[in-house]
């Protein structure tokens, strides 16, 4: 930072009130760095701008990027604490202690709602009735509990029942294979279960994710004893049978015994710059949940300060606070979080640290697990990190090339009889998929089926650019769905487009590496590594074709590079291909939407937003539909019925 910009800072941060509020550290370009709170602003921010020798390292750099700021004062502490989340979550700000992903943790939702609930995983929380539970660390974890969910409780398979499918069946007076495999009730079918019965069901799987398995395991005997009293023997067997596993699981499930309330223990594990927090869902003294958690951006940062941003961003999106919080080490400010755990569970909330006794063992059977989980995670890191060096170093030597390939570049094509043809490139840097600079092509100048054009015109949007040292046209979601030219660029690219890859791949033959060829000479860029990558009949080969060569080079059958190679193939494939079905899905979706009387452009363009799909708007219920905003219910219902 210079002196002339340190002097225009500390001018500003005069007229900064000490008082409660949120400041944002930005970069020349206006990109946030940093969010942060205080309870005295001014004091706060001068802190970042004085000697750097108190500062961490992490933070030196932070003031290094700095080059402006805004305030967003508030009335207190808390207000302070909820502004600082939201704007954390809508900037994700490079220096900022951050969840991983935290978009995408899944839930399990029990639509509660409908007249036959289902119970299914979801991404998505919202305030529309149904019951959610979670996060979960992984989409593994969520499918694993719905199965067994299933096995215990007989609902609606997930996945497997959408309401079309229901109705169909419904219909025809006749259930699906699920029934007779004792894995659905068969709600379909009036005569097989009445709705009562179903909702209990319903009803004990929330019990038994919540885990209260003494009332499943209680409301399951009462009703064994009934079939029973009936002389419904098989029934009352099938009944006995769920019982027992219910509570081998229950049993399994016990932690201690004189730790009957409801908490969630969490504890940390840090090494370096990683750190993983794990998450332990006790219930009614039982353990009903692990999770994992890992974070980024914690170089440098305080453990309290780890946890403290850890909490207030997976607490902000949980789908149940419980009355009960203990934590490994003391939080910042632990008194402003209490308040917003309690406000948000209506609830008093009690944070502790426990120091003896049997709350403290849980702590650190707690960390224990975050310690084996951040073990796990390294090992991972490291034996991948050795077999991309290995697989970089076999592609240097067969190809020639005077350094390690650390940035690779590979183009794919898709299209289906020249409609909707796209071209996609995906990156991968030191072995490892980018997904931020992936980029989507949208064919324009090639009409029919021409691969080799689309691939000619998709590298020279691409290379051009860099040749010139302009921005490279790309197409986003967001650009179609406000009908914006198709090609934008992005607000903040992930690297600067003249920089070039230390080696440029193209799926397909001859054809696509002569357009590659053609190109790289046209705009001056022979110089860039170029290889063709050919698979077999069966995608059982992936060989490479170099400029001139009269034969592909057959990688080594069991070596790294050989692996390296498909994984970036396949991964273009993926992404062309799932750009190409987006492309054809909103086309089918706009064309089934305009025959439908009542939904209007307006309407059209709420739907496909709030949905993506047409599978996704037949599997959701007619309120849900009605919910969109400028939806209403007939036109929900006549959407239904075309569905």
């Amino acid at each position: 930072m210079s002196d002339a910009l340190l002097a225009t800072l500390e001018e500003r941060l005069r007229s900064v009130p000490a008082t409660p509020g949120v400041y944002l550290w930005k970069d020349a370009t206006g990109t946030v760095l940093y969010v942060g709170k205080s309870k005295a602003l001014r004091d706060r921010m001068r802190s970042y701008l004085q000697s750097p020798r108190g500062l961490s390292a992490k933070t030196r750099r932070l003031v290094r990027a700095i080059a402006d700021f805004d305030v967003i004062l508030t009335q207190t502490e808390l207000e302070a604490l909820l502004l600082e989340m939201t704007l954390i979550k809508q900037h994700r700000p490079r220096y900022n202690v951050l969840l991983k992903d935290d978009k995408s943790y899944p839930y399990i939702k029990a639509t509660l709602n409908e007249p036959w609930p289902r119970i299914f995983a979801t991404r998505r929380h919202v305030a529309d009735g149904a019951r959610y539970f979670g996060p979960y660390a992984s989409p593994g974890a969520v499918y694993r509990t719905l199965d067994q969910l299933n096995r215990f409780f007989a609902f609606r398979p997930p996945g497997r029942c959408a309401d079309d499918k229901f109705a169909r069946h419904r219909a025809l007076g006749k259930p699906c294979l699920y029934h007779d495999i004792r894995r659905c009730l068969g709600p379909c079918v009036p005569s097989l279960v009445d709705q009562e019965e179903y909702r209990a069901a319903i009803a004990g799987a929330c019990r038994f994710l919540e885990g209260r398995t003494e009332h499943v395991v209680r409301d399951l005997r009462q009703r064994m004893q009934q079939a029973a009293e009936r002389l419904e023997f098989e029934r009352a067997a099938y009944l006995r049978d769920r019982i027992q596993d219910i509570e081998r699981v229950s049993e399994a499930q016990r932690v201690l015994r004189t730790v009957d309330t409801d908490q969630d223990v969490i504890a940390l594990a840090r090494e370096a710059d990683s750190a993983v927090v794990q998450v332990f869902y006790i219930r009614g003294g039982k353990l009903i949940g692990a999770e994992p958690f890992s974070l980024q951006n914690t170089e440098d940062a305080a453990d309290a300060q780890v946890l403290s941003s850890f909490m207030t961003q997976f607490y902000e999106s949980a789908a149940e606070v419980p009355p009960h919080v203990l934590l490994a080490e003391h939080v910042e400010e632990p008194m402003i979080i209490e308040q917003w755990l309690s406000q948000r569970r209506g609830q008093r909330v009690e944070i502790r640290v426990p120091r003896r006794g049997e709350k403290r063992q849980l702590v650190e059977m707690a960390t224990q697990n975050a310690r084996r989980k951040l073990d796990e995670l390294r090992a991972q890191w490291l034996n991948a990190e050795q077999r991309a060096v290995a697989a970089l170093t076999e592609l240097r030597e067969v190809l020639g090339l005077a350094e390690l390939p650390l940035t690779i570049e590979c183009f794919d094509i898709s299209t289906t009889q020249g409609s909707h043809a796209v071209g996609a490139m995906v990156v991968f840097e030191h072995g490892v998929a980018r997904p931020a600079r992936y980029r989507k092509f949208r064919i324009k100048t090639v009409a029919g089926m021409d691969d080799v054009a689309c691939m000619r015109e998709v590298l020279s949007r691409r290379l051009r650019r860099a040749a010139h040292g302009d921005e490279v046209p790309v197409v986003t979601d967001a650009a179609e769905d406000a009908a914006a030219p198709p090609d934008e660029p992005p607000a903040a690219p992930a690297a600067p487009w003249s920089a070039l890859p230390d080696l440029l791949l193209v799926d397909g033959g001859i054809g696509q590496l002569n357009a590659a060829i053609t190109v790289t000479r046209e705009l001056g860029l022979a110089h860039v590594p170029l290889a063709g990558v050919v698979k077999g009949p069966d995608r059982d080969r992936f060989d490479l074709l170099l400029p001139g060569a009269p034969a592909p080079l057959v990688l080594r059958r069991d070596g790294p590079a050989l692996a390296l190679v498909q994984r970036i193939d396949e991964e273009a494939d993926r992404f062309a291909r799932t750009y190409h079905q987006t492309l054809r899905g909103k086309a089918a979706l706009r064309s089934t939407l305009e025959a439908i009387p009542g939904i209007g452009p307006t309407r059209r363009r709420a739907l496909q937003r709030h949905f993506g799909s047409l599978e996704a708007m037949r599997s959701a219920s007619v309120e849900e539909l009605a919910a969109v905003p400028g939806m209403n219910r007939p036109s929900a219902e006549a959407l239904k019925q075309v569905l």
